[in-house]
């Protein structure tokens, strides 16, 4: 089974995630998706669960000649997260890494810019936070922005995506209070062969998903 789109992917998150909830008070939910292609899949959580969106921008770090390939993420200033089994089977150190995390460090900037405008990050302190993606393949991504985020003090953590590997799941469990995922397919080669639809999201859409779904943009 395939997604239509990231569309579809978040209308059936947000269904999974309304039983999760149950009658539960949704005041101080916030759905922070990571750009870009988060966003429309968080897009449909917020719609549904009629709370604000937000964004969290983190940059993998690719590779060197494969850049596709995660091994580490950033987030904010936050020190990288690498994968540490991946570096060692690649012969690679953070040091041989240091011109690409410097490379996505101002990409992070130049985005944050271009998706805030100014406005400061949501304060998530005491609020409940549920982190949307695309899919996961490493996690390292996610890793990441969940401990960028834990550090802010939230209320609980919930990681959301509508495809990840057991693995990662498995893996990122100590990292959030809950993690909802739709499909957990026992081989997960890349997120994209899960959407019939997987284009490149573009920061237009990204913004106008804010300007919809932030009070504030």
């Amino acid at each position: 089974m395939r997604f239509r789109d990231r569309r579809q992917a978040g209308q059936e998150l947000a269904a999974r995630l309304l039983e999760w909830a149950g009658s539960g008070d949704l005041t101080g939910v916030t759905v922070l998706a990571l750009p870009r292609g988060g966003v429309p899949v968080g897009a449909e959580i917020a719609r549904a669960l009629k709370v604000p969106l937000d964004v969290l921008v983190v940059r993998k770090i690719g590779v060197p000649g494969a850049p596709e390939v995660g091994i580490g993420a950033i987030a904010g200033d936050d020190p990288p997260v690498f994968d540490r089994i991946g570096l060692e089977a690649m012969h690679l150190s953070e040091d041989k890494l240091g011109p690409d995390v410097a490379r996505e460090r101002t990409e992070l900037h130049r985005r944050e810019r271009v998706y805030r405008g100014g406005r400061p990050a949501v304060d998530v302190r005491g609020h409940s936070v549920v982190l949307v993606d695309d899919g996961l393949a490493t996690g390292v991504t996610a890793r990441a922005a969940l401990r960028h985020l834990r550090r802010r003090d939230p209320q609980r953590l919930t990681l959301a995506t509508p495809v990840c590997s057991p693995a990662t799941a498995a893996a990122l469990r100590g990292e959030a209070d809950d993690i909802i995922c739709l499909h957990q397919p026992k081989r997960l080669r890349s997120v994209g062969e899960w959407y019939a639809d997987f284009h490149q999201v573009s920061d237009e859409e990204v913004l106008q998903a804010l300007r919809e779904l932030h009070p504030t943009v």
